[in-house]
């Protein structure tokens, strides 16, 4: 039996990737704002120290962790909230519980990213920039001169980036710990259920493209989870999975527009 953590378990991704670790035999510590083992506000530093901090009281090891925890960019939301709960509070969780992955021999990190990254046009690159110089209150200065809408998928590309340009250096893989991003689309959850009631956002999801008709649901990117925290898996590092039904393939068929293209490099 190994042990992993999930934020954001109590609903959405977070709760089927805890409900399939599960039925594998797995103990899952759960950790969100509700009904979970650990109850913590990742939005700031005293909630995040908090929900390490219990974390490490009940074990000395983890396997893994989904750092699922996150928040939609819809009509009305704050867009420095947007940055401290998806992106530092993601890499909070990852850090502060880097001596408890490091002690497993062998650990993997699965960080939620989004197909929005490649999939919307226009986003505030500069919050991502600034998240990954580590400056959370000139994130969250930055985001508030942008809708959330435009915050949210910065906030996701900065995740995809936190794990290439991490994944490979000692801290991580040096001691055995694989860091990866999965990039999920448009997926039947409470989110998306508040971006479909969202007037000025709705319309637009209603016209997103899939191949296979339909949008995802949360079990099928839990099982690409499962599979990028087992030692099935052990090849990948650094890598960004697009899970999202084809979306990114249709947007862009031969020549996918990644961000280096998106911040003008």
């Amino acid at each position: 039996m190994k042990t992993f953590v999930v934020s954001g378990s109590a609903s959405g991704i977070g709760a089927a990737t805890t409900e399939v670790l599960r039925s594998q035999g797995d103990r899952v510590i759960t950790v969100d704002l509700r009904d979970a083992e650990v109850t913590a506000d990742l939005s700031t530093p005293a909630g995040r120290n908090h929900a390490v901090t219990q974390v490490q009281r009940l074990t000395d090891v983890v396997h893994g962790l989904v750092p699922c925890a996150g928040l939609a960019g819809a009509t009305g939301v704050d867009s420095a909230l947007v940055v401290s709960v998806n992106f530092f509070g993601a890499v909070a969780l990852a850090r502060g519980l880097q001596p408890q992955l490091a002690s497993a021999g062998g650990a993997s990190v699965v960080l939620l990213a989004s197909n929005s990254i490649t999939g919307m046009p226009g986003w505030r690159v500069s919050v991502a920039d600034l998240c990954l110089a580590d400056d959370e209150p000139a994130a969250r200065a930055d985001a508030v001169r942008a809708e959330s809408v435009m915050v949210y998928p910065a906030t996701k590309a900065a995740l995809a980036w936190w794990a290439r340009r991490e994944g490979t250096t000692e801290p991580w893989i040096g001691h055995g710990i694989r860091l990866n991003a999965v990039a999920p689309g448009m997926i039947d959850s409470p989110m998306t259920d508040q971006l479909l009631a969202d007037p000025e956002i709705g319309p637009l999801l209603e016209a997103y493209p899939t191949a296979i008709g339909r949008v995802g649901r949360p079990e099928e990117v839990a099982a690409l989870i499962a599979f990028m925290l087992s030692d099935a898996c052990s090849l990948m590092v650094g890598s960004v999975v697009y899970a999202d039904g084809g979306t990114d393939a249709i947007l862009h068929p031969e020549s996918p527009q990644g961000w280096a293209v998106q911040r003008g490099e």
